[in-house]
């Protein structure tokens, strides 16, 4: 995979990590790890093959979750992350309720169309 603006580039600094630089570390392993899963699900859009793609489909899903474990260590580290989250999440959740969007676990939309729903257009076709 291509570095994601690596600041060590394989090499170990001679000193520790300041408690800023770590957490500047993890926000950059978070946004690798983002790009890992965008990776996968092309490759798995990309192919009819079966295998492949229920193995890079699954692949996603565990940087999905490596996702996660960085989001929770940034929350710990920081002390603050949750409620920057918490706030961005509230306003996405106010604009979708502007125009009857629903917001569960599902995230439907107007007309429960869900997976189907098209921005632009698909390009599968």
């Amino acid at each position: 995979m291509p570095e994601f603006v690596n600041p060590f580039s394989g090499v170990v600094p001679e000193r520790k990590l300041s408690k800023e630089e770590l957490i500047r570390a993890i926000r950059l392993n978070l946004a690798a790890e983002h790009e890992a899963v965008h990776l996968y699900m092309a490759h798995a859009d990309a192919t009819d093959h079966p295998l492949a793609k229920k193995v890079l489909v699954d692949i996603a899903n565990e940087e999905r979750e490596h996702a996660g474990e960085f989001m929770r260590l940034l929350e710990i580290l920081t002390g603050d992350e949750a409620s920057w989250l918490e706030n961005g999440r509230a306003e996405v959740d106010e604009l979708a309720e502007e125009i009857g969007y629903e917001t569960g676990t599902a995230g439907r939309g107007p007309s429960g169309a869900g997976d189907t729903e098209t921005t632009v257009g698909s390009l599968k076709d």
